[in-house]
């Protein structure tokens, strides 16, 4: 009982260690335990450094300006941002729009991570007095991935704020007549058309130039009938035929005009046997001696040998009409 009696003297903390020794050391424990955890550094509090925001004004803006702002978010080393987690161009209140989104990223001195959001808003408020509103925040999302797998972090990109201004007074000066409430209009500066006319009167003269220049090398209009051209008035002249007829009498009208081509080329009538002396005082035409060759051979047989079908199995319409061409390409050329 004195025993008893002495304890329950004790003072109440000594007492209390008295009556719970072992339960009084868990607990102290415990709490120490607790203690250096709360004192360690969080691993995401470590990956994401700062978020600063960089405007070009925070104030002045009227219906309809675009708003400029730059988010520069710096993390530990590896890290990068998700593109996904940016926010999405359009409507971030009645007021506000998000108009585009670019990022950028470098490497800052001291090793860390820098990634640049360029954003552009339009303002939409309609201000009847200079006021100061907020755009809200938004949070991204960076990650390092490594061979032992991903670490996330959001990084909070704060709200800011921006002030709006009125386009007009609330209560004007009040004036008599209504349209002295209206700014006069500016003066435009006289332009002088004359240089404009005389470019282009010269360039019109160039193009003219150009398409008789063409027209001539080409046979058209009123140099169509031009000497010095006989292939392709040949050329013409077939496919005129093309158009009133067909079978043999347009395959002999082909071969015609081969001959009438080669016959105003040279000056006289070109023959089978001429065909060297041909070539000899018209050297342009000497890779095409092959073809000249089997179409004398398939004319020798349309008209002398009375085979046009014949004839058009040597050297069908198709290939001539393409000799031709060649003829007179070479004839342009030369």
């Amino acid at each position: 009982m004195s025993a008893m009696r002495r304890q329950a003297r004790l003072p109440s903390p000594l007492r209390g260690e008295a009556e719970g020794g072992a339960g009084g050391t868990a607990a102290r424990a415990l709490g120490l335990v607790l203690l250096l955890a709360g004192a360690c550094p969080l691993p995401a509090a470590a990956q994401v450094r700062g978020v600063e925001l960089r405007t070009p004004r925070a104030f002045g803006y009227f219906q309809g300006d675009l708003v400029q702002v730059q988010a520069e978010i710096r993390t530990d080393p590896g890290f990068s941002l998700q593109r996904p987690s940016l926010p999405k161009p359009g409507p971030v209140t009645y007021w506000l729009d998000l108009r585009d989104v670019r990022m950028e990223e470098s490497r800052a001195a001291d090793g860390s991570r820098v990634i640049r959001l360029r954003l552009t808003y339009q303002n939409f408020y309609v201000a009847l007095d200079a006021r100061t509103l907020e755009v809200p925040g938004f949070p991204v999302t960076v990650e390092s991935a490594d061979a032992n797998g991903a670490t996330t972090a959001v990084a909070q990109v704060p709200a800011w704020k921006i002030g709006v201004s009125p386009l007009r007074e609330v209560q004007p000066e009040r004036r008599d007549d209504p349209a002295e409430y209206l700014r006069p209009d500016g003066r435009a500066l006289r332009l002088d058309p004359q240089p404009a006319l005389a470019s282009a009167a010269g360039f019109l003269a160039l193009a003219a130039l150009a398409l008789v220049l063409l027209a001539y090398d080409r046979a058209w209009w009123i140099f169509r009938g031009r000497r010095g051209r006989p292939f392709a008035q040949a050329l013409k002249a077939l496919r005129r035929a093309k158009r009133r007829s067909q079978g043999e009498p347009l395959y002999r009208e082909a071969l015609l005009a081969l001959h009438r081509g080669l016959d105003a080329t040279d000056g006289r009538r070109v023959l089978a046997d001429d065909l060297p002396d041909f070539l000899g005082r018209h050297p342009a035409f000497r890779e095409q001696a092959s073809g000249l060759q089997t179409f004398f051979s398939a004319s020798r047989l349309a008209f002398f040998g009375r085979d046009t079908a014949g004839a058009g199995t040597m050297l069908p319409l198709p290939e001539a009409e393409a000799l031709l061409r060649r003829l007179g390409a070479v004839e342009r050329s030369a």
